[in-house]
């Protein structure tokens, strides 16, 4: 598969978005959870996107990211070069989502991530939405600390607007590689910031990239070319909006989220399509 940077490391294209193995209802079975993440290795997968709030409550808080240890555990060796990104700055309230942005929780909630992925540093931390109760200046101070701390390696943030970013360029520095916002055919409107990141070398990671892509697997009336295109190449729309995803600059790598093997298999493959140029036009115009 082809790779992209994520910081100083390489990583697949197409990374895999673990949360529906939470998630989702129906949740698939554990066995049935770690299969998809080993299929997700298989088709060339190194990066595996998680969160200590993607659980189904409170109750089960952390669900997540045992699932994801428990996988890379059981696949052996040829798991070691994965890159786990993990989020924290969420919290749950029985099914309720809150936000904590206050460094000590980040702190706590850093430390508890660490325990659960069973490392000594986290590969890539993200603080996963801002807090309104929490100076922005303040929860960036205290991702700056995890790094030079040694808890984490690298730092992102998700749900950033672009002054937010170039706030935690300048408290976190080096450590700082990315962002995740919501992008798709669907919602497009972190486009500033994914050429912003662009221009300044950050990964910029779409959560929820097959926004616009109904049950049926055809793009609702907002985006109706992507399913003309996928037609026309014979593959799956979802292969279609991900190899967009991947056209829109060299710093964008989709994780698309997947329940079952035969999804992320399908995911996967788009690093190997190409786009035209005339389907891009199309694809461009909502």
């Amino acid at each position: 598969m082809q790779q992209r940077r994520i910081g100083d490391q390489h990583v697949s294209a197409i990374g895999l978005g673990a949360m529906p193995l939470s998630t989702k209802e129906p949740r698939p079975s554990r066995e049935e959870a770690i299969g998809v993440v080993h299929a997700a290795l298989d088709a060339g997968v190194t990066l595996v996107d998680t969160a200590d709030a993607y659980s189904r409550d409170e109750a089960e808080f952390g669900h997540n990211e045992t699932l994801v240890a428990e996988a890379l555990a059981s696949y052996g060796p040829g798991a070691d070069g994965v890159l786990v990104a993990t989020k924290g700055g969420h919290t749950r309230a029985g099914t309720s989502w809150g936000l904590d942005g206050s460094p000590d929780y980040l702190r706590r909630a850093c430390e508890a991530s660490l325990r659960r992925l069973g490392v000594e540093a986290i590969g890539l931390y993200q603080y996963h939405r801002p807090d309104p109760a929490t100076p922005w200046e303040d929860s960036m101070g205290a991702l700056r600390e995890l790094a030079d701390d040694g808890l984490v390696r690298t730092v992102g943030v998700s749900n950033a607007d672009i002054a937010q970013i170039d706030a935690a360029r300048a408290i976190i520095g080096d450590a700082f590689v990315s962002v995740q916002n919501q992008f798709s055919p669907g919602w497009r409107h972190s486009a500033d910031e994914l050429a912003h990141c662009a221009a300044h070398g950050l990964a910029f990671i779409p959560w929820s990239p097959f926004g616009g892509v109904g049950a049926a697997g055809s793009l609702d009336t907002s985006a109706p070319a992507f399913a003309e295109v996928a037609a026309e190449l014979g593959v799956s729309v979802y292969q279609v909006t991900v190899a967009w995803h991947l056209a829109q600059a060299d710093v964008v790598v989709p994780i698309p989220g997947a329940s079952r093997a035969a999804s992320i298999q399908d995911s996967a493959a788009a690093a190997d399509l190409r786009l035209t140029r005339e389907q891009l036009a199309r694809l461009t115009t909502p």
